[in-house]
């Protein structure tokens, strides 16, 4: 019998050891099964964003949980520059993601948090960020404004996934 319990205790404790260890040799396989981090998400119609202005429109993340709550919500800004020609930033400056803010007397995005300051265009303009706003991809489709949404490239990974400057399309 207490072979038998030894067994069992010996088993348990591999069981929990080697658990961690298979799951770090198997996270590449199951990253590949996963979804995709981004989703095409509608931000309204066309015209809810009046031309040579800059809005705030608000979508929910395509990826959300149960708990996420209000923090589903993510804001964008909006920048209709004329006809089809858009820009969506998001709205976290690139110095530590506090939210910019649009002033549209001056034509600039500030944020209060350490003095960023970005020209309309999203390039930066001053300040201890450094670099541009990041940009959302984005199509029209069937007369409505749609972004590529989900997770936020870290600074590495925006040099590969970050918009064209501005006067080129981002589709």
């Amino acid at each position: 019998m207490l072979l038998r319990l030894g067994l069992l205790i010996n088993g348990a404790a591999a069981a929990l050891l080697l658990t961690p260890v298979v799951r770090y040799l198997l996270a590449p396989a199951r990253k590949q099964a996963m979804r995709s981090d981004q989703a095409w998400v509608t931000l309204g119609p066309l015209e809810q964003f009046p031309e040579g202005q800059t809005r705030l429109a608000t979508f929910t993340n395509p990826f959300r949980h149960p708990w996420d709550g209000e923090t589903a919500d993510i804001p964008c800004w909006v920048r209709h520059i004329r006809g089809n020609q858009f820009q969506v930033f998001a709205i976290n400056c690139a110095h530590l993601g506090c939210p910019v803010r649009w002033f549209a007397q001056s034509a600039l995005f500030l944020c209060p948090c350490h003095g960023g300051v970005y020209y309309e265009d999203g390039s930066l303009a001053g300040g201890p960020p450094p670099r541009g706003l990041w940009q959302y991809r984005h199509k029209i489709e069937r007369g409505a404004l749609v972004i590529l949404a989900g997770r936020l490239p870290t600074l590495s990974e925006s040099a590969r996934r970050e918009c064209p400057p501005a006067g080129s399309s981002c589709a």
